[in-house]
């Protein structure tokens, strides 16, 4: 459990900031069930991301900088895929 609680984490930040970006930007928000899924992929590719360049926010051990560096990952990653989503639709939609 102690491996995947990060993850878990990150994912629930994603949806977060997903839902925080839609409500922050009206005309890019999917709704709050495409807020949450956008953000909950964005959650976990921020993660993933910040794995890659060094940062190790599951490094097996459970502590606040691990915690903290998971919720920042998963909330800013969740809501860079939300409006790079939004943006997508409003273009498409036109």
């Amino acid at each position: 459990m102690e491996t995947w609680l990060p993850v878990i984490i990150q994912l629930i930040s994603g949806a977060a900031g997903g839902n925080i970006a839609g409500s922050l930007l009206k005309d890019q928000s999917l709704g709050t069930v495409g807020n949450s899924i956008a953000g909950i992929v964005g959650g976990g590719i921020g993660g993933v991301i910040l794995n890659a360049v060094g940062v190790a926010v599951s490094g097996g051990s459970i502590d606040v900088g691990s915690i903290v560096g998971s919720v920042a990952g998963g909330g800013v990653g969740g809501a860079v895929l939300m409006i790079i989503v939004g943006i997508i639709k409003k273009a498409i939609g036109k």
